[in-house]
């Protein structure tokens, strides 16, 4: 599956479920570990548990290589490396303490999804 298409496959995942305020990242021109981030916000630790699950759920059931998945114990961050798609699923304070999207300011947004209400 090409990066574009995994970034798809992401976002409708994500959307599918209700993520909140998702953003996608291009960050080809900054790394060679990806080319596109993923972020989205969830409503409570459960949810953002679910997000991650759903994106895991669809990439494995379109034999997508699956990476590491880190943060699942904790559920205020949840990463899940799909290798050309990096996925971050956060609560709403989490983000914003780290605030990925000024770190990768630099690299073009791609879309700005409306990830729900």
């Amino acid at each position: 599956m090409q990066a574009e298409q995994l970034k798809d496959l992401v976002v409708n995942s994500l959307e599918d479920v209700k993520a909140k305020d998702i953003s996608i990242i291009d960050v080809r021109e900054r790394t060679s570990v990806a080319d596109f981030m993923v972020l989205a916000s969830g409503t409570s630790n459960r949810h953002v548990r679910s997000l991650a699950d759903t994106v895991i759920a669809e990439a494995k059931e379109r034999g997508v290589p699956m990476g590491n998945v880190e943060g699942a114990a904790v559920s205020d961050w949840i990463l899940v490396d799909l290798g050309d798609v990096i996925v971050h699923v956060m609560m709403p304070a989490t983000r914003e303490f780290y605030d990925l999207e000024r770190f990768w300011r630099d690299g073009p947004d791609v879309d700005e999804a409306a990830g729900g209400e």
